[in-house]
Parts: C-alpha cells; sequence; structure tokens
C-alpha cells in the first residue's frame, strides 16, 4: 500500500493540473446533483417492522386524515381576544384550510364553543326528547282509544251482517207464498242493508288502515326518540372523556389549533409552511402573537450555519499558528472543504432516492471537514519535516504521501468500518446516516493522497519557508524532554490519573435516559420553543405530544351506533389507565374496521411517566383487544423512541462485535502487537464512558447548560450513544495510529523501547495536538448548530476527541507503553509468520527510497 501511495503521490504531484481539474469537475458534478437532484430532509425516525411503524402505516391505509403530517399553532393575546380578534383568527385558519396540500385547520373559539356548549346541549336535547315522549304517550293513548272504537264498530258491523242473513234466510223461505210486490219490497229492504253494511265495511277498513299508519308512526317516533337517546347517550360518554379538554386557555389570552397537512409525518412541505407562517404573520396587525411548532418552522434547508462556520474558523487559526504560513494553513481546509462538498452534495443529490433525515448531512459535513483538515495536515507536517531534512519537494510529497498517506489510509479505514457497521443495527436511518458519513471519509482520505499532493507541488518550497526550517527541526527534536518522557517518569501516577477523571466524568452515565427531541429543546427564543411552553403552560404538557392508538375490529361493522359504542367503550378504558388526561375518538375508516384515538398524557411526550404509560398500554394491549373484540396497537413519539430504543439494544452486540472484531484486526496487522490493540480498545471504552457522563451531565441532568446553549435538559436522543460508540471508535483509532505509528517506526528502525515512546510521540505530539484541537473545534461548532438534534452529536464528540486524544493516546497510551517496554512489541511467532506486512508506516518505502538517492549520488 505504502509503494502505491507514494507513486500515487508522486503522479498527482507531477500532473498537478489534471488532478484539481479532475477534482474541480468532480465537484461541480456533486454540486449540479445537489442542486437539481435533492429532496426535502425529514425529521421523520421510522423503522419498517417495528411495532409503532406497524401500526402509523395501518392508520395511514385506513384513516389517512388521521395519520396526516401536523402542525401546531398557537394565538396568544395580553389582554383576552377581543371579538375582531377572534373574527380574524377564524379567517386565517379558514385561509389556512384553502391551501393546495393542507387538509384543515379548525378555527379554536368555535371548536372551545362547542366543547363548552356539549354537556347543555345534551341537556337541551334530552329535555327536548323527554317532550317528544310525552306526545309519544299521548299519541298511544290516543290511538288506543281509537283501537276500542273500531273493536266495538267491528263488533256492532258484525250482529248487523249476522241479522241481515237472517233476514234473507227468512225471506227465502217465504218468498214463494208471498205477493210479487212484497217480495221485490222485501228484496230492496235487504239490499239496502246490504249496501250499508258495505259502507260500513269500508269505513271501518279506511279507519283500520289509519289506526295502522298511526302505529308506523308511533313505532318510527319511538324509533327516533330511542336513537336520539342512544346518541345523547354517546354524546354525554364523549364529554366526559374530553371533559377539561381545550383549544382556548381559562383565562382567555391564549388559543391553539392544528393543522392537518397532506405530507404524512416527517418533513412538512416547505413551501406549504411557509405559506401557512405568510397567512399567520398578517395576526400581528391584529395585535396578535402567532407561534408555530418545530413542525411548521424547521429549515433544514441548510446544514451549515454561523456556529459551525466559527469552529473552521477557529481550525484556521490552529493551523495558522502551527503552520505560520497561510499558504500552508490554507492547505488541508482546502482539501477538506474539496471533500466535504463532493461527500455532502453526493448526498443529498440521492436523497430524492434514499430517505435522510437532516442529521445525516449535518454528521457528514461535521465528519468530513474534521478528518479532511486532519489527514491532509498529517500528510503536509511529514512533507514539511522531509524538506527541512534538505529532500527535494517532489520526492518529498511522494514519500509523505507514502507513508503519513499510508497512516492516513488505514486510519480512514477504521473510521469507514465503524461508520458503515451502522448499517447492522437494523435502522435504516441510522444506516443511512453510516453510510454517508463513511462516504465522506472516503472521500476526504482520496483527497488527501491525491488532492493534497498536487496542491503542495504548486506550493513548492513555498510550504515552508526557510526561517521556518530551523525552528521546525529543533522544535521535532526525536529524543527532546517532553509530555511522553514525564509521563515515562510517573507511569503508574498517569494510569490512575486517567482512570480515576475518566471514571468520575462517567458517574452521570448510570442516569442516562433516552429519548426524541421535542419543542422543549428547541432555542429559548425561537417560535418552536414559544409554541411549545404556551401549550404547556396553558393546555397541558401532554398536548405536545399525543399518544396515538389504534383499534383493529375482528368483526367491521356499518352500524354507525354499534361502531360508536364500541369507540367509546374502548376510549373509557384508555381513560381509566393511570396517567391518561384525556381521549379523543379522532376517526373511523370508510369500512368500519378501525378507530383511531388521541390519548393526552399528563405530561410531556419525554417525561419518565409517560415512558411508564406508554409501557403500561403496550403490556396491556392484548387485554385490552380481547375486552373489545379489537387488535390494539399504539403509535407515536413515545412509542417510536421505546422501540428505536429496543431495537438499539438487541443490535448493539453485534454492531460492537463487528466494529471492534475488525478494527482489532486491522491494529493487528498495522502495529504487529497483541497489546497495542487491546489497549486501544480499553483506552476507547474510557473515552466512550466518559464522554456519556459528559453529555448526560449537561444535556440530561442541566450542568453547565447555560454555557453551552441548553435551554432545556431532557432525555438524551436514541440513537446518539450508538453514533457516538461508532464514530469515536473509528476517531480513536485514527490517533492510535498516528500516533504509536510514530513509536513502532522508532522502535523498527533499532530504538529502545522506552526511547522509542519518546521518540514517536515527539515526532507526532506536535501535529496531533494540532489536529485533536481543530476536530475539536469544528465538533463544538456544531454544538451550538440550528438544528437541535445536532448539539449533542457535536458535544459529544468534541468532548471525546479531548479525552481521547489527550488523555488516553498521549497520557495513558505512553503510560502502558513505557511499562510494558519490549513487551509491548510482542506476537506470537505462529501469528507473526501468518500476517502480512502492511507496513503503515512505511518504513520500508523510506529505506527503498534512500537506497536508491544513494545509488543516484
Amino acid at each position: 500500500m505504502a509503494s502505491l501511495l507514494h507513486r500515487l503521490g508522486r503522479w498527482s504531484a507531477q500532473h498537478r493540473w489534471a488532478t484539481v481539474v479532475t477534482w474541480l469537475v468532480v465537484i461541480a458534478l456533486a454540486a449540479t446533483g445537489a442542486a437539481t437532484l435533492s429532496e426535502p430532509l425529514s425529521d421523520e425516525f421510522s423503522i419498517p417492522g417495528s411495532r409503532f411503524q406497524v401500526v402509523l402505516d395501518d392508520l395511514q391505509e385506513e384513516i389517512p386524515e388521521a395519520a396526516a403530517g401536523i402542525g401546531t399553532v398557537t394565538f396568544s393575546v395580553e389582554d383576552g381576544f377581543t371579538d375582531e380578534q377572534r373574527a380574524a383568527v377564524a379567517d386565517v385558519t379558514e385561509r389556512w384550510s384553502a391551501l393546495d396540500g393542507v387538509v384543515g385547520a379548525t378555527d379554536p373559539f368555535a371548536t372551545q364553543e362547542q366543547l363548552d356548549g356539549s354537556l347543555e346541549e345534551i341537556e337541551a336535547g334530552r329535555a327536548e326528547l323527554a317532550a317528544g315522549r310525552e306526545q309519544l304517550e299521548a299519541g298511544r293513548a290516543e290511538l288506543e282509544a281509537g283501537r276500542e272504537q273500531l273493536e266495538a264498530a267491528e263488533a256492532e258491523l258484525a250482529a248487523g251482517r249476522e241479522q241481515l242473513e237472517a233476514q234473507r234466510a227468512e225471506l227465502e223461505a217465504s218468498i214463494d207464498m208471498m205477493p210479487p210486490a212484497m217480495a221485490a219490497g222485501a228484496e230492496q229492504e235487504l239490499a239496502a242493508a246490504e249496501a250499508e253494511l258495505a259502507a260500513g265495511e269500508e269505513q271501518l277498513a279506511a279507519s283500520r288502515a289509519e289506526l295502522e299508519a298511526g302505529e308506523e308512526e308511533l313505532a318510527a317516533a319511538e324509533a327516533e326518540i330511542a336513537a336520539g337517546e342512544t346518541q345523547l347517550d354517546q354524546g354525554e360518554r364523549l364529554a366526559e372523556l374530553t371533559d377539561g379538554l381545550r383549544q382556548v386557555s381559562e383565562n382567555g389570552t391564549v388559543a391553539m389549533t392544528q393543522v392537518q397537512f397532506e405530507s404524512a409525518g416527517g418533513q412538512l412541505d416547505p413551501e406549504v409552511t411557509a405559506e401557512v407562517q405568510e397567512i399567520g404573520d398578517t395576526l400581528a396587525d391584529e395585535g396578535v402573537e402567532v407561534n408555530y411548532s418545530a413542525e411548521i418552522v424547521s429549515d433544514i434547508s441548510s446544514i451549515l450555519g454561523p456556529a459551525e462556520v466559527v469552529g473552521v474558523v477557529v481550525a484556521v487559526v490552529v493551523l495558522l499558528v502551527l503552520l505560520g504560513s497561510l499558504l500552508a494553513a490554507g492547505l488541508p481546509l482546502l482539501t477538506a472543504l474539496v471533500g466535504v462538498g463532493v461527500g455532502v452534495g453526493a448526498s443529498l443529490a440521492l436523497s430524492g432516492v434514499v430517505e435522510m433525515t437532516s442529521v445525516t448531512p449535518a454528521l457528514a459535513l461535521m465528519l468530513g471537514m474534521a478528518v479532511g483538515i486532519d489527514y491532509s495536515l498529517f500528510i503536509l507536517n511529514r512533507h514539511r519535516m522531509q524538506l527541512a531534512d534538505g529532500m527535494s519537494v517532489r520526492d518529498s510529497i511522494a514519500l509523505a504521501t507514502g507513508t503519513a498517506g499510508n497512516a492516513v489510509t488505514f486510519a480512514g479505514a477504521t473510521v469507514v468500518i465503524a461508520l458503515a457497521a451502522l448499517g447492522l443495527t437494523g435502522i435504516p436511518f441510522l444506516g443511512v446516516m453510516g453510510y454517508v458519513a463513511a462516504g465522506t471519509v472516503v472521500v476526504a482520505v482520496l483527497a488527501s493522497v491525491t488532492l493534497t499532493p498536487a496542491l503542495l507541488s504548486f506550493l513548492g518550497e513555498r510550504v515552508l519557508p526557510a526561517k521556518q526550517r530551523t525552528r521546525l527541526a529543533r522544535k521535532n527534536g526525536a529524543d527532546s524532554r517532553g509530555w511522553a518522557y514525564k509521563v515515562q517518569q510517573h507511569p503508574w501516577l498517569a494510569i490512575i490519573g486517567v482512570v480515576a477523571i475518566t471514571g468520575l466524568l462517567a458517574i452521570p452515565t448510570t442516569q442516562l435516559r433516552l429519548g426524541l427531541p421535542d419543542g422543549s429543546q428547541e432555542a429559548a427564543d425561537s417560535t418552536a420553543y414559544r409554541t411549545y411552553d404556551l401549550i404547556r403552560d396553558n393546555f397541558g404538557a401532554g398536548a405536545n405530544g399525543p399518544i396515538i392508538g389504534v383499534a383493529t375490529l375482528e368483526e367491521p361493522t356499518q352500524d354507525e351506533a354499534a361502531l360508536t359504542a364500541t369507540q367509546l367503550d374502548i376510549a373509557e378504558d384508555l381513560l381509566a389507565v393511570d396517567g391518561v388526561q384525556y381521549v379523543v375518538p379522532f376517526g373511523t375508516s370508510e369500512d368500519g374496521d378501525t378507530l383511531a384515538f388521541q390519548v393526552m398524557p399528563a405530561d410531556g411526550p419525554s417525561e419518565e411517566s409517560t415512558v411508564a404509560l406508554v409501557n403500561t398500554l403496550l403490556d396491556s394491549e392484548d387485554e385490552l383487544g380481547a375486552a373489545h373484540g379489537v387488535q390494539m396497537g399504539f403509535t407515536g413519539q413515545t412509542v417510536a423512541n421505546i422501540d428505536i430504543s429496543d431495537q438499539l439494544a438487541d443490535a448493539l452486540p453485534l454492531y460492537l462485535l463487528v466494529v471492534v472484531g475488525l478494527s482489532l484486526v486491522l491494529l493487528l496487522l498495522v502495529f504487529r502487537s497483541i497489546w497495542v490493540p487491546l489497549l486501544a480498545s480499553v483506552g476507547f471504552l474510557l473515552t466512550v464512558v466518559a464522554s456519556f457522563g459528559a453529555v448526560v451531565g449537561v444535556y440530561q441532568l442541566g450542568f453547565l447548560s447555560d454555557l453551552f446553549g441548553v435551554n432545556e435538559a431532557g432525555p438524551i436522543l436514541s440513537f446518539l450513544p450508538v453514533l457516538l460508540i461508532g464514530v469515536l471508535f473509528g476517531l480513536a483509532m485514527d490517533y492510535q495510529v498516528f500516533l504509536v505509528s510514530g513509536m513502532r517506526e522508532a522502535h523498527v528502525h533499532g530504538a529502545d523501547a522506552r526511547v522509542s515512546v519518546v521518540r514517536g510521540f515527539n515526532q507526532s505530539a506536535r501535529v496531533v495536538t494540532a489536529a485533536a484541537i481543530i476536530m475539536i473545534s469544528v465538533f463544538g461548532g456544531f454544538i451550538f448548530a440550528h438544528l437541535a438534534m445536532i448539539r449533542p452529536i457535536g458535544f459529544g464528540l468534541a468532548f471525546g476527541v479531548l479525552v481521547d486524544a489527550f488523555l488516553v493516546r498521549m497520557t495513558l497510551t505512553p503510560a502502558v507503553l513505557s511499562l510494558l517496554g519490549e513487551k509491548a512489541w510482542w506476537l506470537p511467532r505462529w501469528l507473526d509468520k501468518i500476517l502480512p506486512n502492511v507496513d503503515v508506516e512505511g518504513a520500508k518505502l523510506e529505506r527503498q527510497v534512500v537506497a536508491e538517492e544513494r545509488e543516484t549520488v
């Protein structure tokens, strides 16, 4: 590898214009792709197959409007809303509802009137039904009287017919003996009686039909009254479920509404949210202050803000102090910017086909800048040292690329392994983060071993002004007494001190609590935080993150009353669970097989009590479902947090096994030692626990929160631990390679084990110190990033590098290696025979170059 990089470095230096133009073309392609193919990034954390995701997907399919993206808006005034202000708010919500991309927005004052008047309406309805029942009973009594009259008339008519039949029989028996005139008169009388009876029967038939119609009307009225009573009973039960729920605060100074968007979850359409804000801001003319939740105002179109730029500026200052030349200081920065531009640009170009969270490019930017500057700096530093020793520019560039570039390549490989292995967690968004960041690191390595030599060729000897050569040679005196020498004099004190410091820093880790970010973590002066705070103070913290319950019926029904009864039965059981403040049934599927509920917890979505409530609901979902003949499921922010944490806990052992295992093998190849890789891993554990402790102390427990801009302490981002483990492991191995490779190089060249520790340390310490400060500065700039999720990541990485570089690698490592002496480089013979010699420090290459120079002379 060293020989290959040596040739690559020489070629890049000789063909500097071709190399630079190639990189310019690549960065132009990446920028073009980012500008034309990128899509809005997302803040949605989805895990296909997880409980919360399955429930959310089912809800999206069955009741799309219930799974729609939601943003919350608050309206506030000082002394209560006037009629004009209420009308203005109603007009704004109506205009929002008319926007393309918006499902709807409700008028909070109209909603509050409905909530306040629901019980009065129910009482009025009951009074109306009571009056209707009285009328029904009166009608029933009248109908019974009519029935009695009808039955009496029917009996009288039947008696008349019997009498008529008897007269007819008598006439037929005596008609032959009657005179014709008398017989004709008798028959006429019978016919008249028959006609009278027929008319009576018709009248009775009409009366019976009228009576039956009256009975049908009474039955319909009875059914209507019964349905009304059922509806009122259900309305009363619903009112009890939402008793105390408000859309306008009790003091009348704050109102809230929810805007439903057509985009489901994740990042809302920025054009639509911009229109919503533009319309809402017109209320300022009416004296109404409008604030929006993070979903509406999140601007993740830019991943680089002022705070991040400050970190880069600090890095430039460090480079100037270290290198003493503006041209030399600008070279690592330029190389890093090119690498980041290509890596992040390419990732944004892929955002149209690969779903990415807002953290993904920010993490790639953070790592790409840090390692890009450091990797280029290591090659530059080696080149300057060789120039100071009198080597020619082209030869020095080639050798620096073959030696320091080789170490850079192997160091980058450890970072890439740690990042790419995030895909093993089985969590897609975390895997994408790892792949994008790993790809950016690969680009940074390629830029370091190709673009850096080309730029060094342009600078020539100007990279090292003549007046600096003597000073540089003196500062890099191999055997001068420095920090490593002092550590070597008191190794046990150094070891105990490092373990004690990292142990104390790790104490808060025992209180680690994981969660997902909410509005409380936004900046205090942001509209998102004001929205969160106003809702918490006026409507209850639970309104900031309701739990979504979904019930799937085993036997779907189109009977609306039966469906509503089932929905209310389930809602009442949910309300009976400790910690539930309100339950709002808010959706039914068209086919009648799915019911949706909003369960309002008493506390915020990230509170421990809410986590306990969700666990209770999840544990009881089978029992609750069986009691009502449904299949219950729950989703929402807190449910997602629990699922993500559980899946990460399951995946972490495999992840650590792969990352640590592969890196140990890589370090075994690099250093050809058993103890050095083990020491690197133990030191990494100290770094991780100290970093976790610092993150928990600042972001969860609130220590020094004002200093680091933490508005409200809360749980730590769910995937932060595994992300820190992966990134810090890779970076820790970086410093292990850069520092210990110098020690091994000195030992390979014949120095005593203890002497090689000091000599190798002194050769690398200055540049490693600068590299660590640069990395801390770049990461530290993200502590004040505008993306709330990236802040603890930036802090954890900055603090982790601080501990790892200065305590673990530059103090613990030389102390332990000094105690081990020659044993530090021990390797079993059988293993020594089968391991390939990767020559990471480029000793073989350096000897070859020196031999060639001697032959030339």
